[in-house]
């Protein structure tokens, strides 16, 4: 079988997965579980192949026209290059993944065919967009993201939460995705093709009039789609959707999608050092503003929600130096161990017996209840802060110590400028993403908040992925770092030595100083009982809140379910806290500026519509009703009536031609 065979079976297993599903999904759990278990596993088989053929060399490329247009056409292509074999790979392991771990985590689950199925062409789409040569054909598989996205945050639709999650999701992206069309036509119009080989050629040659409209159009897109400042909106909301699916959406798709198309279209956008700049800004806000937010959460999905973000905002950095070997080695890395985090927290959620507990000021005593969870996303946590030797660590210092070049002057087609940009805001994000890491691992793992029911232990099929995903975490950075530079166009990945003291030192100052401020709040904590109003709550000031204290809500019944007051962001954060907490009331702007304009501009054609086309609609209604009237008045019935009639209008005419006639 041919290596071009194999590649289009990758994407296609799945998707006839997904049909057969939909099909299916009436006649049991025994049809259903294979159909969404197997394809994913075939498609990373034959990814894997895939990449052992094309292994680091010459692209792959074939096409053939998918249709004439009478311009630029378009084509069914493909275009597998390093880049492309290895992201295949992580996206269909983490899609098997998903989908062995929902078996057990949504096995009662009535929806859980359609679920599967949707899981399946969302697995589908990414891996078009990652295989494709076409920028149309790319075009189809991330709008079919984004519409799996929507069913799929919205799975819980009894939910007010999760129905306005899914909205949000879906026409946030979409608010990107209008600009993204257009740069897609400009770019393929500059190009005379939608290939992207030629679209390369094109720009290698000098061929783009417009770099800098097209690029900044285009990082519209990759902004909603992969959650960066200022269309980041809609990922911390998603959390509403199922814990599988946000593993799915921020470890393998969806979010991943953007970065992997600026990697694979780099050249067009350093042709504009301007829209450089702006990616480096992009990235610098998105990661200090998504850690401080984490650090303020309570939500342990949004937790670990922001913490993409930030992450993703790692990968656009390193783009943003022009290094795109080093924004998809962090790709890579990130995807295993933010897979095991949102896997690991599932299993947390999972033991509670309910989709919603996820704060982690009212955990207590997970860590023997929940051993697999607490030993595996300890490994998924240190890689996240980046400690060796875990993979993190080696993927974060790649894109540091690229930025380090580029500050440097090292890069070409990059401004000095974005290089600091990346590197000083990449270097506090260090701290910042240890704090909260610190902080989640504390709160969860050793918390004091009341004990929830015990719901005994977690399906097999659970915990069992836990533990593979575990392995990539722990040791692909260390490996990775020395093989994937002949898949990456051949640049150094091994970290720098200065990068690497900075940035794990600003990591374990990050975790002592989270870990000593858990400390502090802890002891005071503990003069203050738990679901009561302190005697004294001024004794707690600065420190831990009263009201925190005095809330003691009920959760399972009878069973007092106070928060841990505990919670060392309060110290680190002190007043900006509540600010970071809401996201930095982003989404209160984007209320202000655009929803209520858009809500007040709908009351006002609804009130046009009804007081003013509806008036004359009804007014021209009322003229034929009011001489149907008179008609139906005239109508009698009575014949002595109608020849009245008839002899007056007789003698009326007679009458008027008499008179015409004297006239005359």
């Amino acid at each position: 079988m041919t290596t071009t065979t194999l590649a289009v079976l990758v994407p296609l297993l799945p998707f006839l997965g997904a049909a057969a599903g939909l099909l299916l999904g009436r006649t049991g759990p025994g049809f259903v579980r294979p159909l969404a278990v197997l394809p994913p596993l075939a498609s990373l088989v034959l990814a894997a192949l895939v990449a052992a053929r094309q292994g680091g060399g010459q692209a792959i490329d074939a096409h053939t026209e998918l249709t004439p247009t009478g311009s630029v056409p378009i084509e069914l292509a493909l275009h597998i290059d390093g880049f492309a074999a290895l992201v295949a790979i992580l996206v269909a392991f983490v899609a098997a993944c998903v989908q062995i771990y929902s078996t057990g985590y949504l096995r009662d689950d009535p929806r859980y065919p359609s679920y599967a199925a949707l899981v399946s062409l969302f697995t589908s789409a990414m891996l078009l967009v990652v295989y494709s040569g076409d920028l149309i054909v790319l075009l189809v598989g991330w709008e079919v993201m984004g519409i799996c996205s929507y069913f799929l945050v919205g799975h819980y639709w009894e939910t007010p939460e999760a129905r306005a999650a899914s909205l949000k999701a879906f026409l946030v992206t979409k608010l990107g995705d209008v600009p993204f069309l257009i740069g897609l036509f400009a770019l393929a119009t500059d190009a005379g093709s939608f290939r992207i080989t030629r679209v390369l050629g094109a720009v290698a040659s000098g061929g783009l009039h417009h770099p800098t409209v097209v690029a900044l159009l285009l990082l519209a897109g990759v902004a909603g789609k992969s959650a960066q400042f200022p269309l980041h909106t809609w990922l911390p909301d998603a959390m509403a959707g199922p814990t599988p699916v946000s593993a799915l959406i921020h470890a393998a798709t969806m979010v991943a999608a953007g970065v992997y198309f600026i990697a694979r279209l780099l050249p067009v956008f350093e042709a504009s050092q301007a829209a450089m700049t702006v990616l480096a800004v992009m990235a610098a806000v998105t990661m200090v503003g998504s850690g401080l937010a984490a650090l303020a959460q309570d939500d342990i999905k949004r937790v670990l929600a922001y913490s993409t973000i930030g992450q993703l905002g790692y990968m656009t950095g390193a783009l943003a130096v022009g290094d795109r070997g080093a924004a998809v080695f962090h790709l890579l890395s990130h995807g295993a161990f933010k897979a095991l985090l949102f896997l690991a927290a599932g299993v947390i959620i999972h033991a509670a017996g309910t989709n919603s507990l996820a704060a982690m000021s009212r955990m207590h005593g997970l860590r023997d209840r929940v051993p697999d969870a607490y030993w595996t996303m300890t490994v998924a946590l240190l890689a996240l802060a980046a400690i060796p030797p875990f993979s993190g660590f080696f993927s974060k210092e790649s894109v540091l110590g690229a930025a380090e070049r580029a500050a440097d002057g090292h890069t070409a087609h990059v401004p000095g400028a974005a290089g600091w940009i990346v590197l000083v805001t990449g270097l506090v994000t260090a701290l910042l993403t240890a704090a909260y890491a610190t902080r989640l691992w504390l709160l969860a793992f050793r918390g004091r908040g009341a004990e929830a029911p015990d719901h005994g232990r977690q399906p097999l099929t659970m915990t069992v992925v836990l533990w593979v995903l575990a392995v990539p975490s722990l040791a692909f950075g260390g490996l990775a770092y020395r093989a994937l530079p002949g898949w990456f166009d051949g640049r150094d990945l091994t970290p720098t030595l200065l990068t690497s003291v900075l940035g794990t030192g600003l990591a374990l100052v990050g975790g002592l100083l989270t870990f000593g401020a858990w400390q502090r709040t802890t002891a005071l904590a503990a003069r203050v009982p738990l679901g009561a109003v302190a005697a004294h709550p001024e004794e707690a000031a600065g420190l831990v809140e009263a009201e925190a204290i005095a809330t003691h809500e009920p959760a399972y019944g009878d069973i007092a379910y106070a928060p841990d007051p505990a919670d060392p962001a309060r110290l680190l954060l002190g007043p900006l806290r509540r600010h970071a907490a809401a996201g930095f009331h982003v989404d209160a702007v984007y209320a202000a500026l655009f929803v209520r304009p858009v809500q007040a501009g709908a009351s006002l054609v609804r009130f046009l519509d009804r007081e003013v086309v509806d008036t004359y609609v009804h007014g021209a209604a009322a003229l034929p009703r009011l001489l149907g009237a008179a008609v139906r008045r005239a109508q009698t019935g009575n014949v002595q009536t109608y020849v009245s009639a008839l002899l007056a209008g007789t003698v009326v005419l007679a009458v008027a031609v008499v008179l015409v006639a004297t006239g005359a």
